[in-house]
């Protein structure tokens, strides 16, 4: 377990490295690694300080995939999303969804952990409703992002959208990440209580 993190991070590399190849436009999967840019360096420089559980680290890096394909890709184009579009008649490619649930679900365990690790807060209603605002604020500062990149690129930062022409594509993606923000918090939080527990135990061994 003390290697996993490790494990992770050259997961995560070697897969980062890969979807440099030849993506289908390299601008879009610029904008779209460059989350995993700043969070990788920053894990990094704090997992002897202040590191995470396993669970923590294998949803980021999970996320980090996540990110990667639709940079690839670019979100509209994403194979998974065509099939599911396909299967099930969809109106989208809806892999953009995916991504934005996965915004609300993974920090939704990231904010938990950091909260009940730095702050008096306890496993309870004010934790879940404190970690889905994060959440919601984390989602909201990145739609801010989208629009100023709107601006700034014009129709060359369409394929960063990924609206595919849904006028209400900004307000689907602050409610899919609430949703998951919801799910991950009602689905993993037990489990992330143990898991805390276990790391807790294993920093103390350590002094």
């Amino acid at each position: 377990m003390r290697r996993s993190p490790l494990v992770l991070l050259v997961a995560v590399l070697g897969a980062l490295l890969l979807s440099g190849v030849a993506p289908y436009d390299r601008t879009t999967w610029w904008l779209e690694i460059f989350p995993i840019l700043i969070g990788a360096p920053l894990l990094v420089a704090t997992h002897r300080r202040f590191p995470l559980t396993h669970l923590a680290y294998t949803l980021l890096a999970v996320h980090a995939v996540i990110l990667m394909v639709g940079g690839h890709y670019t979100y509209a184009r994403v194979p998974l999303g065509a099939w599911a579009q396909q299967a099930f008649g969809l109106a989208r490619n809806d892999y953009d969804r995916l991504g934005h649930f996965a915004q609300g679900f993974v920090p939704a365990i990231v904010a938990r952990e950091i909260l009940l690790r730095t702050s008096p807060l306890r496993p309870g209603r004010w934790l879940f409703v404190l970690v889905t605002a994060v959440c919601l604020a984390i989602s909201a500062c990145y739609e801010f992002i989208e629009w100023w990149v709107a601006v700034a690129g014009g129709s060359s930062a369409e394929a960063f959208l990924g609206t595919q022409g849904d006028v209400w594509d900004t307000q689907w993606d602050m409610f899919t990440a609430l949703i998951g923000a919801i799910t991950a918090q009602t689905l993993l939080g037990s489990l992330h209580d143990r898991a805390l527990a276990g790391l807790r135990a294993a920093l103390l061994a350590q002094h």
